[in-house]
């Protein structure tokens, strides 16, 4: 194996693992930490962080007001309405059921594109169907509980925001530099959600316990690995590797997340949601395939946009 090809397999693993292990990191996050707090907290010390690497790099970071507008609806849209709200969904849903619901992102994207006209194949549109049956059988079971359901209901709406904000992504006059763009998009939702904190008196449970040492560790990780380390292999990646290879993330990282969930945190998913998983993944896979036969479609058109907010 070549040095480049090395690289490029040594920066999917990343992806694949960090991406997938955000969801295992945000339900440890949330046991004692509050969900706003902690997600708006996270983006922006990772946007600082970013924006001083890029200044210290002799990276301009001055864009022009539409750049700046829509750079800031992207992290309304994938950050705030998107990951932000998934902390709340993992305050009362397994982080492998959320991993699962978030991977329909893709699916989604299509049935956006048929819906404003665009060309989509039969084939695409029978696999979409195919992942929606799946994802169904992944909520199903846990609307018999009250406190789980508005979990579910909270995450797919999560889903549906990033779905949006990845449709629109690349079609936005967002900075060409992705770098630039996240670090406007991450200093966005992180006031967002750091206001919306604020309004839910979230601080009123800011106590000593709830900077336990495990929540603190997650936290500090989702804000390197997540944030810092996922996106900037991410980025490379996009630049250095066949863009049918990059998005292959979108089908693996669920399967990390379940993984993990199961390992560390003693998650059981019930068969009839480890069938909807994988019903799920295998339409993903299906529409990735039929979407990026080589350079062509940006990653964006198959759900994955910028980089840094899938962490």
């Amino acid at each position: 194996m070549s040095a480049s090809a090395r690289h490029v397999w040594g920066a999917l693993v990343i992806v694949y693992f960090v991406w997938g292990s955000t969801y295992l990191g945000i339900k440890v996050v949330v046991e004692t930490l509050p969900p706003l707090f902690s997600a708006g907290s996270r983006f922006l010390a990772a946007g600082a962080i970013l924006a001083l690497v890029l200044a210290a790099r002799g990276h301009s970071l001055r864009v022009t007001r539409l750049e700046l507008v829509s750079s800031a609806l992207v992290g309304l849209l994938l950050l705030t309405l998107g990951v932000g709200v998934v902390h709340v969904a993992e305050t009362r849903i397994d982080s492998s059921v959320a991993a699962m619901i978030a991977g329909t992102v893709p699916l989604q994207v299509v049935l956006l594109r048929a819906a404003l006209g665009e060309r989509v194949s039969r084939g695409m549109r029978l696999a979409t169907i195919v992942g929606l049956v799946g994802l169904t059988l992944v909520v199903a079971p846990g609307f018999e509980a009250g406190s789980t359901a508005v979990g579910l209901l909270v995450m797919v709406g999560a889903a549906i925001s990033w779905s949006v904000g990845s449709f629109l992504s690349p079609r936005l006059a967002v900075p060409a530099d992705p770098f630039v763009a996240s670090v406007y998009e991450m200093a966005t939702g992180g006031v967002l959600l750091a206001l919306g904190s604020l309004a839910f008196g979230e601080w009123r449970d800011l106590d000593g316990a709830a900077f336990a040492a495990d929540s603190v560790a997650a936290w500090i990780y989702l804000v390197i690995a997540g944030s810092l380390v996922g996106f900037t292999a991410y980025a490379w990646l996009l630049r250095s590797a066949p863009i049918s290879l990059v998005v292959t993330h979108q089908y693996v990282n669920p399967l990390v997340a379940i993984g993990l969930g199961m390992l560390l945190l003693a998650e059981r998913p019930s068969p009839l949601t480890l069938a909807g998983a994988a019903l799920v993944v295998g339409a993903v896979y299906v529409t990735v395939r039929a979407e990026s036969p080589g350079r062509a479609r940006p990653a964006a058109a198959v759900g994955g946009a910028h980089a840094d907010q899938r962490a």
